[in-house]
C-alpha cells in the first residue's frame, strides 16, 4: 500500500510504500523529480525519468522523500543528468563510511521515511528561486519562450540549467508536468476530451501519443 505526506522540506513529498495483496505492480512515472530512497537496507537514490519505471524482483517495502523538481542536484551533489533514468546506490555518489553512518542511522530508526526527511532537511540547499519559477509556469501551462523571457534567461542557458538541475531540457520538463496535469484531471473523472484541452494539448489524440511514449500504457489503462 502507498501512502504519502507533504514533507516539512518545501515542495517535498515523504512516502511509503508496502506490499499488497492486488495483483501487478504500478508503475513510477515521469513527473521532473528525484527520490532518496531506502530499501531493505539501502540507501538509493531515483534519478529523473523520461519514461515509466517498473520495478523488478520481488516485493519490497519501500521509504523515500521525493525531491521538488530541480532541488536534488544541490543536496546530491552530482547534476540531474548523470542519473537521468537511473536508480543508484547512495554510495556511488557519496564517499563509502559516510554512507555508511547514514545507513545505520536509517536503520536504526523506527520510521526509516522519518529518519531520510531529516537528512535531507540537514542537508538541503537555499532554493533557487529561478528554478522554482521555471516549474511552476510549465506545471500551470505556460510556454518554455514565454517563462524563459518572463525569467530573463536566453535558450542555451535555460536548456543547460534544466540539464543540470532537471535531468533533461525544458521543453520535455514542460511535457512531463503537463502529462501530469493531465493525469490530475483525468483521475477526478473529467472526460478524456476535456482533458485533453485543459491541460494543454492539441486534442485527445495529442494526449493519447504523450501518455503511450512516456507511460507504455493507454490512458484507461494507466487509470484503471
Amino acid at each position: 500500500m502507498y501512502e504519502e505526506r507533504p514533507s516539512r522540506l518545501a515542495g517535498a513529498v515523504v512516502w511509503t510504500n508496502t506490499p499488497s495483496a492486488a495483483p501487478g505492480a504500478l508503475p513510477v512515472l515521469p513527473d521532473g523529480c528525484m527520490d532518496l530512497l531506502w530499501r531493505e537496507g539501502r540507501l538509493l537514490v531515483a534519478g529523473p525519468d523520461t519514461h515509466a519505471h517498473l520495478h523488478e524482483g520481488p516485493p519490497a517495502s519501500w521509504a523515500g522523500i521525493r525531491l521538488f523538481p530541480g532541488t536534488a542536484p544541490a543536496l546530491l551533489g552530482v547534476p540531474a543528468h548523470e542519473l537521468r533514468d537511473r536508480r543508484v546506490e547512495l554510495s556511488d555518489l557519496w564517499p563509502a563510511p559516510e554512507v555508511r553512518r547514514l545507513t545505520g542511522r536509517v536503520a536504526a530508526a523506527a520510521y526509516p521515511a522519518l529518519a531520510l526527511e531529516e537528512l535531507a532537511l540537514e542537508r538541503a540547499a537555499p532554493p533557487d528561486r529561478a528554478l522554482r519559477r521555471l516549474v511552476a509556469a510549465l506545471a500551470a501551462g505556460a510556454t518554455v519562450s514565454e517563462t524563459a523571457d518572463e525569467l530573463g534567461l536566453g535558450a542555451r542557458q535555460l536548456h543547460r540549467r534544466s540539464l543540470a538541475s532537471f535531468g533533461y531540457g525544458p521543453k520535455t520538463l514542460a511535457r512531463i508536468l503537463r502529462l501530469q496535469r493531465a493525469l490530475a484531471l483525468a483521475r477526478q473523472g473529467v472526460p478524456y476530451a476535456d482533458t485533453a484541452d485543459r491541460a494543454g494539448y492539441a486534442d485527445q489524440a495529442h494526449l493519447s501519443r504523450d501518455v503511450r511514449e512516456f507511460t507504455g500504457l493507454t490512458l484507461g489503462a494507466l487509470l484503471r
